[in-house]
């Protein structure tokens, strides 16, 4: 081979090392790419999973907070109603992935602590109470505030007499602690005299007559 013959050989070979550079210069830099939105991808990984342990740290005190308030306005509900020590507990749980909650009373004697469900008690009086307590309890802990009545059809149908006059107070109560309107549908003549206004409905003759009740002042 002549000098003419080798210094071409050496140019082509010159030539494909340059191509070949070109080419691994490009590939480093799509590496160098790839690294940096890998690198991204797993900077936005580590803060997506920050931000659901926050929610979840967030729906964790907010469900706590909230199960302390119902707790506490539900056992209030019940101590001044039926005037014996008598607690309101909820119970967190998971099915299926999913929260949920059961409702329990627990009434304290003198050595012991009885623990039942509410629907288990005999005349269905504690199911009313904690069921009026709960509807109070959902809409004053509601953010933002909800406006508006408080319509109860038939509260404490199955409360007893020994009880109704407290329930009737504690309505009254609500009603001037969280300046809440409370409009209600009852047969019991006792609650229908403690409003502000109280009217009775008839039906004649398939027509419903509405005739205002005088309210008696010493209720």
């Amino acid at each position: 081979m002549n000098y003419d013959e080798l210094n071409q050989s050496f140019q082509r070979l010159n030539l494909f090392v340059e191509r070949e550079e070109g080419k691994r210069q490009i590939l480093e830099e799509q590496l160098y790419q790839l690294n940096q939105s890998m690198a991204n991808e797993q900077e936005r990984e580590i803060l997506l999973e920050s931000v659901v342990l926050l929610f979840q740290r967030v729906a964790d005190y907010a469900r706590t907070q909230a199960k302390s308030q119902i707790e506490d306005l539900v056992t209030k509900c019940l101590q001044f109603i039926l005037e014996n020590d008598i607690e309101f507990i909820v119970e967190f749980s998971e099915s299926r992935g999913l929260p949920s909650a059961s409702f329990y009373t627990k009434s304290n004697y003198e050595s012991y602590s009885v623990k039942t469900r509410p629907e288990l008690s005999k005349g269905g009086g504690i199911v009313d109470i904690i069921s009026i307590a709960l509807r109070i309890a959902f809409l004053e802990i509601h953010k933002p505030r909800l406006e508006g009545p408080l319509f109860l059809d038939e509260p404490g149908k199955h409360v007893s007499n020994d009880y109704i006059y407290n329930l009737g107070e504690f309505l009254r109560e609500c009603s001037v602690l969280f300046d809440r309107q409370i409009i209600m549908v009852t047969h019991n003549d006792y609650l229908a005299q403690i409003c502000d206004s109280s009217f009775k409905v008839i039906i004649k003759n398939g027509i419903s007559q509405v005739e205002k009740i005088p309210i008696d002042s010493s209720h």
